[in-house]
């Protein structure tokens, strides 16, 4: 046994008292151990911070193919990135986490990222060389934007610029909204890198093929998806029809049933026709696609339309404005009051249409809805109005019509972009002649409306009118009280009368 034991190695008992060991011993053993441990966690530290580094600095495969040649030492734009080599999860976890990341539909919501494909749409479409041409040709120089904004092209190019880039900052708000909606986090904080790429001033050519390239498919899809909505509301109506069809059928009485069960069969089989018709439908639409299927093409839209809008109009000046120009507070769109003057243009101009049978009310109503400012300049003006020589109601409808043949149609264009896109969906029901082509009411430019129109010239404009309709209204009256004089048939008296009153009267005597 003694040999045994001394040929075994001494391992010190922790439990024992004295453990056959020296205070000195045991506390360098305790050194030791404590050394290593504050090793091993320093080591922990740096490989932490380093993987986090890495994280930050290294670009998601879905941005950098695309974006490699631009500066990433501004500052981290919150997109976080993750390294392949680096990944803290297996193989497995993360073919099962794009899997499912591939497998979440938009559904209900493809609708509402429908709408915003659209928006994307128009302003692209309103950048393109044939917009732009006539922009310059056709639209600047229009009556109704020479006299209601500004003479100089240059600062309605300004303007138009600055309409351009709200339009674009409210586009890229959907995407971003969009982004934070993403399971995967790369496309979370866009707002920062939109904001880091718009200071990149490279030339990307491929960006533009790659820009219009997606936007057709966007389109083809969005184009399914209008009809999905459409489809939809029809199942929806021929379900609720044959639900009451049935309800009948119950409430009916046992001799009345027979006539009324082919009804609810026409319904059940047009409802299966429906419903194969929309499960083709979302297969085929946004309905199917992932957030981030999508997401991929509206960021290389967005980075597109700031190119081509620097391209186009410029670098955006100050926002101070220049000497000459109007401030937000001369312009009836950023007092509210740009669709109100229209609604007051076009009620005028359909008085003046129908001026030989004008309604009293109707009047009354374009009175009522005069601002203040405009109801007391009119009532000082309308006792000083007067015409050199009296003019017939034609005449009068042929000076007011030198203002409203242009004016009518700026106050048209402003009804029109007020009353569309007001919810989701609206778009669906533009009708299905797409084609690739929104034909709706974003098709109007806002230059072309009220929104920048000065408000006192506005405002000289509809009194004049007013003051015109005035005497129009007056002239028709009078040229009516004459009409139905001149038509009035005389009195005619009758022949028998004529006779009575001639043939004297005898009194008879009694003999």
């Amino acid at each position: 046994m003694g040999g045994r034991s001394s040929k075994q190695s001494r391992r010190p008992n922790p439990y024992a008292a004295g453990g056959g060991r020296s205070r000195v011993e045991e506390e360098e053993e305790e050194k030791k151990y404590n050394h290593q441990r504050q090793q091993q966690q320093q080591v922990q530290i740096s490989d932490d911070s380093n993987s986090k580094v890495v994280m930050e600095n290294h670009e998601s495969p879905t941005l950098s193919a695309r974006y490699a040649n631009t500066c990433d030492d501004e500052f981290y734009d919150g997109i976080p990135r993750y390294k392949r080599s680096l990944s803290l999860k297996s193989r497995s976890l993360r073919v099962a986490k794009e899997q499912q990341l591939k497998t979440t539909e938009l559904s209900i919501l493809s609708f509402e990222v429908a709408n915003t494909i659209v928006k994307g749409s128009n302003i692209m479409q309103s950048l393109s060389k044939r917009s732009i041409r006539q922009l310059k040709e056709v639209v600047l120089p229009a009556e109704g934007v020479q006299k209601l904004i500004s003479t100089d092209m240059d600062e309605l190019l300004r303007i138009v610029a600055a309409d351009k880039r709200e339009e674009l900052k409210v586009f890229s708000g959907e995407v971003i909204r969009f982004g934070n909606r993403c399971k995967d986090p790369q496309w979370h904080n866009l707002d920062r890198f939109f904001e880091k790429r718009s200071r990149d001033r490279t030339p990307q050519k491929q960006l533009m093929e790659v820009a219009e390239s997606v936007m057709m498919q966007l389109m083809t899809s969005v184009q399914f998806t209008a009809e999905l909505y459409q489809e939809l509301h029809a199942l929806d109506r021929s379900e609720q029809d044959y639900q009451r069809k049935r309800l009948e059928q119950l409430t009916c009485n046992a001799t009345q049933r027979g006539d009324r069960d082919n009804r609810p069969n026409i319904l059940a089989a047009e409802i299966k026709r429906q419903r194969k018709l929309v499960k083709n439908l979302k297969k085929k639409s946004l309905w199917s696609r992932s957030m981030e299927e999508v997401m991929e093409k509206l960021v290389d839209i967005v980075l597109f339309l700031n190119q081509e809008i620097y391209y186009t109009f410029g670098v955006p000046e100050s926002e101070t404005p220049e000497k000459g120009t109007m401030t937000n507070q001369q312009k009836l769109g950023p007092a509210g009051l740009s669709l109100h003057y229209a609604n007051i243009i076009l009620q005028i101009d359909s008085l003046v249409a129908r001026s030989s049978s004008m309604p009293p009310n109707s009047r009354e109503t374009l009175y009522q809805s005069l601002p203040p400012n405009i109801k007391d300049s009119l009532k000082s003006k309308l006792q000083s109005f007067h015409v050199e020589k009296e003019l017939t109601v034609k005449e009068i409808k042929d000076e007011m019509e030198k203002t409203l043949h242009w004016l009518a149609v700026v106050a048209t264009q402003t009804a029109k972009a007020h009353h569309g896109f007001g919810w989701v969906g609206e778009w669906a029901n533009t009708g299905s002649e797409m084609n690739r082509r929104t034909v709706g009411p974003n098709d109007v430019m806002q230059i072309e409306t009220l929104h920048h129109a000065d408000r006192h010239k506005t405002e000289a404009y509809i009194l004049n009118l007013l003051l015109w309709l005035n005497y129009l209204v007056t002239r028709s009256k009078a040229h009516s009280a004459n009409r139905g004089a001149l038509l009035r048939p005389s009195p005619v008296r009758s022949p028998c009368k004529e006779a009575d009153k001639k043939q004297p009267v005898t009194k008879s005597t009694n003999t």
